[in-house]
């Protein structure tokens, strides 16, 4: 297939995975770097923690593969069976297909392989999650904010739907409230560029959240606002990694290729970073302003190229619109 023209609903639907998958790749070289310098220009040059083929991406994109292939196969995201069916994907990745894997949710993962068959299999990775943020283990990495971008594509009309599916689908493997308040700005984020062509969606998210959260997250927000993406440092941690994706947004409002380039440019978790920016950066301008060497470069498990990816977010559109 081709990708849709350029300026229309499609060409934002499609660049939400498309543009999460290049900023997952063009970043995967620097993983854990320092920040790089306002004259670098990063490049798909592959190696990083895999060793990645120049153009792979990593398992922030491998995992949204796995979300929105449920989203493509069932009608309600919060059914169990589409639940149970995201678990398993999550499971068979980690098996099969995992060229990374964070802590917290390897740690998950692994205590709910033994439910892989069963139809409870989400709860029973849910539960492990929040044992483990109940015991004391930090729960707020930024894995479930890396691959959260799809959602928004199964509730383009419904916000709040959105919201709680955000949620929902974080605490599959991160138990910590911050990880699924995250999700739920970016969501909102990706939902509204892909309708109305504009980034105030991460700011509107505000309204989604409890009442009592909406001020902590306005000055994080404003926060990114006002520094350079390189001052969120420990980009691992959810709150900072959605720093420094907005303030590399926020900084370079002006197109896609500045401002994800500046994501990698951010340092550390730099794949995770990109890909987080990619997806809202794609939803705000399109697969069309996505550079053609990305477009083609780009590749990863299970197999996707650039029209692969187009066409599973085109089908979660079609399924749910």
């Amino acid at each position: 297939m081709s990708l849709p023209l350029p300026g229309t609903a499609d060409d934002r639907a499609v660049g939400v995975l498309l543009g999460a998958a290049c900023g997952d790749a063009l970043g995967v070289p620097y993983e854990f770097g320092p920040p790089l310098p306002a004259d670098r220009v990063p490049e798909m040059v592959g190696g990083g923690l895999g060793p990645y083929a120049p153009g792979e991406y990593s398992d922030d994109t491998q995992m949204a593969v796995c979300v929105a292939e449920s989203l493509r196969d069932h009608d309600d995201p919060l059914a169990p069976e589409a639940l149970a069916a995201t678990a398993r994907a999550f499971l068979r990745w980690r098996a099969e297909g995992a060229t990374d894997i964070g802590n917290q949710t390897a740690r998950v993962l692994g205590g709910a392989e033994h439910a892989w068959r069963s139809d409870d299999v989400a709860r029973v990775m849910t539960e492990g999650a929040a044992e483990l943020y109940a015991s004391g283990v930090r729960s707020a990495g930024n894995g479930s904010l890396m691959r959260t971008g799809p959602l928004a594509l199964a509730y383009l009309d419904d916000p709040w739907g959105l919201a709680a599916a955000a949620r929902r689908y974080s605490d599959l493997t991160h138990g910590d409230p911050l990880a699924g308040e995250a999700c739920v700005l970016w969501c909102e984020g990706v939902r509204h560029a892909v309708v109305d062509g504009d980034l105030a969606g991460v700011r509107a998210g505000l309204n989604l959240l409890p009442e009592d959260r909406r001020d902590a997250w306005s000055g994080w927000l404003g926060e990114a606002e006002e520094r350079p993406p390189h001052a969120f440092g420990d980009n691992g941690f959810v709150v900072r990694a959605l720093q420094a994706a907005w303030s590399a947004i926020t900084h370079e409002p002006d197109g896609f290729t500045g401002a994800l380039r500046a994501a990698v440019r951010a340092g550390n978790d730099t794949d995770t970073v990109a890909a987080i920016a990619g997806a809202l950066l794609g939803a705000r301008w399109g697969a069309g302003e996505i550079p053609g060497e990305y477009v083609s470069a780009v590749h990863g498990w299970p197999g996707y190229r650039a029209e692969g990816l187009a066409g599973l977010a085109l089908a979660v559109t079609r399924r749910h619109g």
